[in-house]
């Protein structure tokens, strides 16, 4: 591969601000509005890391100041799930949804000129239409998965079209169970190595 460009794909983050309430767990939405992608379709608050010097967990806690006025904590921020996409026209990324349920302020459209809307829905009873990318991330989400693909088709609708579902859930790894130790292991000593004799 020598002489040739690493391939590279931009790297979203997603913000689920959820609270309970007494129709169940709720999540923050809005609609895209103006000259932006996917104009008219519901989504989370998101957006792109700004450079190198911003990490996943910066880049979600000034999305949500800028987006949405809520200050939010690191220590608050809870990585959700990964999902790889691919639009239906062949662009691919990457977007960490991440999950927070303490913040201070309260959520309010901030950027009228990309967002007429902004409601708290139910994570059961998503509203519609939805940008097919985000309705597979909190798909994936409600099914407690942590990673996930969604390869649209060229053919495919940007909103969410139940009949054209492309996510694919990947399996994550089991627990370990705990490591056993000797019975006769004297104190003070390290267990020896599986697999030794002596």
């Amino acid at each position: 591969m020598s002489g040739h460009q690493r391939y590279t794909v931009p790297v979203d983050v997603h913000l689920i601000l959820r609270r309970e309430s007494g129709a169940g767990a709720e999540v923050l939405v809005s609609r895209r509005a103006g000259a932006v992608y996917a104009a008219g379709l519901w989504h989370l608050p998101s957006g792109h890391l700004d450079g190198p010097h911003e990490d996943m967990a910066d880049a979600l806690i000034r999305e949500a100041r800028e987006e949405t006025g809520v200050v939010v904590g690191r220590a608050d921020v809870r990585a959700a799930v990964t999902v790889h996409h691919r639009a239906p026209g062949g662009d691919a990324r990457v977007g960490f949804f991440f999950e927070v349920r303490r913040w201070a302020g309260e959520p309010r459209m901030m950027e009228p000129h990309v967002c007429d809307a902004m409601t708290w829905a139910r994570l059961d009873a998503l509203p519609a239409p939805m940008v097919a990318y985000c309705r597979a991330g909190l798909d994936a989400y409600r099914s407690g998965k942590h990673l996930a693909v969604h390869f649209q088709r060229p053919d495919d609708p940007i909103a969410h079209d139940a009949t054209a579902d492309r996510l694919r859930v990947l399996p994550g790894v089991a627990p370990s169970p705990p490591r056993r130790t000797s019975a006769r292991r004297t104190p003070g000593r390290p267990a020896a190595p599986l697999g030794d004799a002596s």
